[in-house]
């Protein structure tokens, strides 16, 4: 079984709610990549989002497009990113989802893409800029090599495009709680609940909230809602912070910890 399919299916028999981090690959450097995504999963995270650095990162906000810059400075070129994925599965079996624009998939080819992405151990990706209804090669071709296609919600989709969605991903449903791109915020939209509603009316798919949340109390919230929680920018920040200090690892994955340890039931 897919490994996002499996880490769900385990969430829903025990009755919690998911964490998915995402950082940029290659921030600082690769190695701190590799280091962090190993302390994530012993910190309790379900599922590691992995940017692939971009030069146009149209759907993030400013600390995800500096930590874009940084990967690219640091070499984080594609392969380099799976290589370093691969180097992950040599000690964790976390589930990892490349979150990229189809730029970089188109420059090396959606066939040989999809195949080193199952080869290095990959389980899904998040395409941001390719919408489903130009997506049959690409699923078809995902589904050969068991990686899940996600897609993204967002507040103004419209309910016949919400099926459409739905039906066409795999692993979860990423609904974006508000407008606009990536970044954190000091409030929630209030129209989560409503949203993640009209979403399961149409799958069964696992929904996992993102964009703007920051906090552990954040977090703990958009659950009550949610199958899972994506927190980014705020464990992006910390990185940024940190940089290549000797602290880095431990701290972030503190963080990190602490937003898991919301999500427990009490």
């Amino acid at each position: 079984m897919n490994r996002i399919d499996a880490r769900f299916a385990r969430l829903k028999q025990e009755g919690r709610k998911g964490m998915v981090v995402f950082i940029g690959a290659g921030d600082p450097d690769l190695e701190a990549t590799r280091a962090l995504a190993l302390a994530f999963d012993q910190a309790g995270v379900d599922v590691l989002e992995l940017g692939v650095p971009f030069s146009d990162p149209l759907a993030d906000g400013l600390v995800n497009q500096l930590a874009a810059q940084r990967g690219l400075d640091a070499g984080a070129t594609p392969a380099a990113v799976l290589q370093t994925v691969a180097a992950i599965r040599k000690s964790s079996q976390i589930p990892v989802v490349l979150y990229l624009y189809y730029n970089l998939i188109h420059r090396r080819g959606l066939e040989a893409f999809v195949r080193d992405c199952a080869a290095a151990g990959v389980d899904g990706l998040l395409v941001l800029d390719l919408p489903p209804e130009e997506s049959d090669n690409y699923e078809a071709l995902m589904k050969a090599h068991e990686l899940r296609p996600i897609y993204l919600v967002a507040p103004t989709t419209p309910e016949d495009r919400i099926g459409l969605i739905v039906r066409r991903g795999g692993g979860f449903v990423y609904y974006v709680s508000r407008e606009g791109v990536t970044g954190m915020q000091s409030t929630l939209p209030d129209s989560i609940g409503q949203m993640t509603a009209r979403i399961r009316a149409h799958t069964t798919l696992p929904v996992a909230v993102g964009f703007g949340i920051s906090s552990p109390e954040q977090a703990r919230a958009a659950a009550a809602h949610a199958d899972a929680v994506v927190v980014g920018s705020a464990v992006v920040s910390r990185i940024a912070q940190l940089g290549r200090s000797p602290d880095l690892v431990p701290q972030t994955a503190g963080f990190v910890r602490s937003l898991v340890e919301a999500l427990r039931p009490n």
